[in-house]
């Protein structure tokens, strides 16, 4: 018998007797409330596996009829349910107004337990900012590579070879950093693919970009500090340095990038600068080689650190390879950041950046604080994946794929669309930009992302990138991850919408 089986058995056992004790109802009626309330009080939680009728029965000395009344019941009422192969499971949702709780008069009264710290009201307050969706729509949700297009196979093999061979010393804690191997892999990629020149100690290994950003922000900022953003900016960077309280800079763009002219009224020295030079979100406006280093001589003069956060540099130049932000600094003054989860899958969670010698011993304790380090199989699964060139070829794989599923995206997409229009030539991205053509149309968008929502569409808002009152309206949509098939199927359930 099984642990939740079990447990199952032992619950309903002990409510029945107390029910029976003081209620003379009918036996089947004592035993479906006795159950129910198991159910109702969190007992049995969802999806919990209840005792076969037979079971029950014997152990509660009764018959197999009395005990499938009571099930009856509970069914009808949709309290469980009998699936074929593995018996009764629970199926009981609460309503939104009842919660796990053993006292729940304290959750109106916070009163009751200790205030918040101002960081953690702040992060509680800005969680709408940010960009988050778990349903299993991919038409056309941003941020996600052609996924069908990951050689499973190939992973797989490196996976289990890895289980096979893995001694049990290698099953402790594990360097918080990441371990050697994939930094020094990571170190060569980024000089092979980018012309990076760095030491592998200065690489730290994470979970993604946000983690990076988290790890910068906690480390470097104070309540108030400045930083410079991009105007349009990604909405989970956005929702990072305002949840920690920092004062926010919104710069413009024009046709190089961010527009450092405009900084000349800033009175203060800001300490931080966000950029994506390679493939601007959500644009995909390039920064110009002039501006970079125009931007890193007025990050020296004001004493700021530059995060260059490079998170589609794969796919955005293909054609074109202008030197880093991290190249052309001589001051050790700009944290390079990069993600493998846009380029293979998000749920691999894996990425890196390279920080300056003078914040590596910060950032590591702040890690070894929190989430100690990223799982070692993936990380010696990742060393041997770029190892055997597999990293290259899925790339240049993703790339032919994208490239093709852009052209018949945008096309598709053109042709049937009254309000929007995507202007890119060439596929710069794993997203396109839809923008409409009256851009005073706020309550447009927001209709149209509804109507999306309601056929099964993701797409995230474009005004939502911008801080402050002045913005463009229209969708960011993501069509790689698409097969060409269903991406002309959803495409025309879009019709009438778009």
């Amino acid at each position: 018998m099984n642990t939740s089986y079990k447990f199952s058995l032992e619950k309903i056992k002990a409510n029945y007797k107390l029910k029976g004790r003081e209620n003379k109802e009918l036996k089947y009626l004592v035993l479906y409330k006795a159950i129910k309330d198991c159910i109702v009080n969190f007992d049995l939680p969802l999806d919990w596996l209840l005792p076969s009728t037979r079971i029950l029965a014997q152990n509660l000395e009764l018959s197999r009829t009395t005990v499938n009344k009571a099930y009856e019941l509970l069914q009808l009422e949709k309290m469980i349910v009998a699936k074929v192969g593995s018996g009764y499971r629970v199926c009981y949702k609460p309503t939104a107004n009842k919660k796990y709780s053993k006292k729940s008069i304290l959750l109106n009264d916070t009163s009751q337990f200790p205030e918040l710290s101002e960081k953690g009201k702040s992060f509680a307050k800005n969680i709408s900012l940010v960009n988050k969706s778990f349903n299993n729509n991919i038409a056309f949700r941003p941020g996600l590579p052609p996924l069908d297009a990951f050689p499973v196979n190939q992973w797989q093999r490196l996976l289990n070879t890895y289980w096979r061979h893995i001694k049990s010393s290698n099953l402790a804690y594990s360097a918080t950093t990441g371990i050697e191997e994939l930094k020094n892999s990571v170190s060569k990629y980024l000089y092979v693919s980018r012309g990076i020149k760095c030491d592998s100690s200065q690489i730290v290994i994470v979970s993604g970009s946000l983690q990076s950003l988290y790890l910068i922000a906690t480390t470097l900022l104070n309540k108030k500090d400045h930083v410079v953003l991009e105007n349009p900016v990604f909405p989970n960077v956005h929702s990072i340095f305002k949840s920690s309280e920092a004062t926010l800079v919104p710069t413009e763009l024009d046709e190089e990038g961010l527009d450092i002219a405009s900084l000349g009224n800033l009175k203060v020295n800001p300490k931080l600068i966000h950029v994506t030079p390679s493939n601007h979100y959500p644009l995909g406006t390039k920064m110009s080689l002039i501006r970079r280093q125009q931007l890193i001589d007025w990050a020296s003069e004001h004493k700021a650190m530059i995060i260059e956060n490079d998170y589609e540099n794969e796919i955005a130049n293909q054609h074109l390879q202008i030197p880093s932000i991290y190249s052309l600094d001589n001051e050790d003054r700009t944290i390079y950041m990069g993600t493998f989860n846009r380029l293979l899958h998000p749920s691999i969670r894996l990425g890196y950046m390279i920080v300056p010698q003078y914040l590596i011993k910060p950032v590591e304790a702040l890690q070894e604080h929190s989430h100690k380090f990223v799982s070692p199989s993936i990380q010696v699964v990742m060393t041997q994946f770029i190892a055997r060139n597999y990293l290259y070829q899925h790339l240049r794989n993703i790339i032919s794929v994208a490239n093709k599923r852009f052209s018949m995206f945008r096309s598709t997409f053109n042709s049937i669309s009254g309000h929007m229009f995507i202007a890119a030539q060439e596929c710069y991205s794993f997203h396109v930009v839809a923008t409409l053509n009256n851009q005073s149309e706020q309550k447009l968008e927001s209709e149209i992302l509804t109507a999306l929502k309601l056929r099964d569409i993701e797409a995230h808002s474009l005004s939502k990138c911008y801080i402050g009152t002045r913005k463009m309206y229209g969708l960011i949509l993501g069509f790689s991850a698409v097969n060409e098939r269903e991406l002309l199927k959803k495409i025309k359930l879009m019709k009438g919408i778009i």
